[in-house]
């Protein structure tokens, strides 16, 4: 079971990302709030459900959250900033376009940047959670929806760029992609500063 939230009494956002390892597209970068009293059993680490649970869980996370965001950040900023400074920066974003400021941030993973408010202006404390999204709610959530909204991404992508098999691999560097990549060559979507074959 996970647990609710790190401080019980303020809103507290999860974050989390999707597609960092990825070879091609974006990297999808969420932030959510629960409110107190949220259960769902079922939810749990995107990694750890199958697409149609994860499916079945998002328009639920969706409805019942105070506020959620999703934010894309392309293959031309990770290429520019790391892929690293690209998911925090993406986290980031996704928490300035929350409707309910949070007071709280929790992160999965065990990299961050102090995060100011753009409402308020002032740092919101954060923490790092590794392996949070099997630890706390709100970061499965985030999870989730990063998940989700990334794998329908590369589904539309998938037909404007055919044969990579983006629409089975979501970008990640199966081989059936790296030999679609030697056969193909690369797409403007593709990470070029990423080893790609």
């Amino acid at each position: 079971m996970l647990l609710p939230y790190m401080y019980a009494g303020i809103p507290e956002a999860g974050c989390d990302e999707a597609g960092r390892g990825c070879l091609c597209g974006p990297v999808a970068c969420a932030a959510v709030i629960l409110p107190e009293g949220f259960e769902c059993e079922e939810l749990n680490d995107s990694k750890q459900l199958t697409a149609a649970r994860r499916e079945a869980l998002r328009p639920i996370i969706e409805k019942e959250a105070l506020a959620w965001s999703v934010v894309m950040v392309d293959a031309d900023e990770i290429d520019r900033i790391n892929i690293l400074q690209a998911s925090i920066t993406g986290m980031q974003r996704a928490l300035d376009r929350l409707a309910l400021r949070p007071k709280h941030i929790i992160v999965d993973g065990n990299k961050f940047r102090p995060y100011l408010d753009p409402v308020t202006q002032m740092d919101i404390q954060y923490h790092t959670v590794v392996k949070g999204d099997g630890k706390y709610m709100s970061i499965a959530a985030a999870s989730i929806l990063a998940k989700t909204h990334r794998d329908e991404l590369m589904q539309r992508y998938a037909e404007q760029y055919p044969g990579y098999g983006w629409e089975k691999n979501a970008g990640y560097p199966t081989k059936a992609h790296r030999e679609a990549i030697s056969r193909l060559g690369a797409t403007p979507l593709h990470r070029m500063s990423f080893r790609l074959v």
